[in-house]
């Protein structure tokens, strides 16, 4: 089935071709218009649902690290307890000690385990203060979210009502779209559409417009306009690259300048001065 499309494809004149490809023109131009419409609606909520992952992200990253921090407070409130019952218990010798050598030795410990106390007591004073820290950014983070789900909530509901008016005509347009393709040769198709992508308003082939190319208005030599209107061969411009066609093809009806006189005086006093 599809080789006996393709050969239609091949076997179409070029005039056919042309015309065909122009259809399929028109039918993409109003797919365009469609998206559009929509403008950057479907961008917007893209990004708004990528801010959104990145803010939960952000917040369980977040309490991940909260939760380290009071595993940590945990551990060095343990540490100070044994410290401070290692105090005890060197105080308590202290009593006993029966020369300046083990009072020495149980006073540095004293000491050692004292700084070792005040040290966890400030290590979880900073903890403490990072958690803070932390639950308000969280907070923050919460607020943001609220904001963009809001938002998210307004453009998807806006998407949706323009998606759904127009769902049924774009489908249509495509399938339409779709099945002229399959008439138009392989290689000339990708051609347009390779067109087609790098122009800015989406145009693969125009016709002519006051003598103009219709997609980059620079002006087409005559020889070029007749070669045109004979529907011979694919001609494309040579400054933007579009396919050109006649505007009768195109089914537009252009003004046909009417053809002045010239005048006849010269002619008329000529004869005048003969007589």
């Amino acid at each position: 089935m599809a080789k006996e499309v393709k050969k239609e494809a091949v076997d179409l004149t070029i005039e056919e071709r042309l015309k065909n490809l122009y259809e399929l023109q028109t039918m993409l131009s109003e797919i365009d218009k469609i998206k559009t419409l929509r403008g950057e609606l479907p961008l917007e909520v893209q990004d708004l649902e990528d801010e959104i992952e990145g803010l939960t992200t952000r917040t369980e990253k977040i309490r991940t690290e909260i939760a380290e921090l009071n595993s940590d407070i945990a551990n060095r409130k343990i540490a100070i307890e044994t410290s401070n019952a290692a105090i005890a218990k060197y105080n308590e010798q202290l009593n006993n000690v029966r020369n300046n050598r083990e009072y020495e030795s149980l006073s540095k410990e004293i000491e050692f385990q004292t700084l070792d106390v005040q040290l966890n007591e400030k290590r979880i004073r900073e903890a403490q203060a990072a958690i803070e820290h932390k639950n308000e950014e969280i907070a923050r983070c919460a607020e943001v979210m609220e904001d963009r789900r809001a938002d998210l909530d307004v453009k998807k509901s806006e998407l949706n009502e323009i998606v759904s008016e127009t769902k049924a005509e774009e489908e249509k347009l495509r399938e339409q779209a779709k099945a002229l393709e399959a008439t138009i040769e392989p290689r000339l198709l990708m051609s347009f559409k390779r067109i087609r992508k790098n122009s800015r308003n989406g145009l693969g082939i125009v016709y002519v417009q006051r003598d103009a190319c219709g997609g980059c208005f620079n002006k087409i030599p005559p020889q070029r306009q007749l070669d045109i209107r004979m529907r011979k061969k694919i001609i494309v411009c040579e400054y933007c690259g579009r396919i050109m066609i006649d505007p009768e093809l195109a089914g537009v009806q252009t003004e046909v300048k009417p053809v002045e006189e010239k005048p006849k005086r010269r002619r008329r006093a000529a004869a005048a001065e003969e007589a």
